[in-house]
This record gives structure tokens, sequence and C-alpha cells, in this order.
């Protein structure tokens, strides 16, 4: 049997951007809550999308790490500013 395959590190860094970018807390059932997060996630989302077209549109020349960059600076630019959601739980522990 062969040993699995790891994925290299600029790509788990790359994936790891991805995935901090697109995972915003839930908001609020407040209306302009939930408002907030849908912008939020459809910038982010388009954020990342367009990282990802760039580096498929130039193969020869992929940078993960400067594209890992590049997303993970555009997340800072787009922070969360609405109330995210607690349950009664959570906000009694």
């Amino acid at each position: 049997m062969s040993e699995p395959d790891t994925l290299p590190a600029d790509v788990a860094d790359l994936l790891a951007a991805v995935a901090e970018a697109l995972d915003i807390p839930i908001p609020s059932i407040e209306t302009a809550d939930e408002r907030n997060h849908y912008r939020l996630l459809d910038r982010r989302t388009m954020d990342v999308r367009i990282a990802l077209q760039c580096l498929l549109r130039h193969r020869d020349h992929p940078d993960l790490a400067d594209d890992a960059a590049y997303i993970r600076s555009w997340t800072a630019e787009y922070p969360v500013t609405y109330t995210p959601f607690f349950s009664r739980t959570e906000e009694e522990g």
C-alpha cells in the first residue's frame, strides 16, 4: 500500500485562506444583521473567486503564497460588523 499524498504547504495555506474568508458567523435575527451578513459573504465570495480565477488563468506562474495573502488582505478589509447570533446556552455559559 502506498503512503497517502499530503498537500503541499502553499496549497494548504491557500485553502486555509479561502476557508477563513468564507467562515463567518451567522447573524442575529435582526433584519439589518441578516442583510449585512449576506453582503459580507457575497463580497468575500467575490474576492475569493477573483483570486482563484486569476490563479487558474495564469497556471504557468502560480504564486499561491501571494494568492493566499491577497485573500487574507481583502478579508481584513471587510471584517464582520454585524451582531452574530448567540444561543441562550452560549449567553449563559
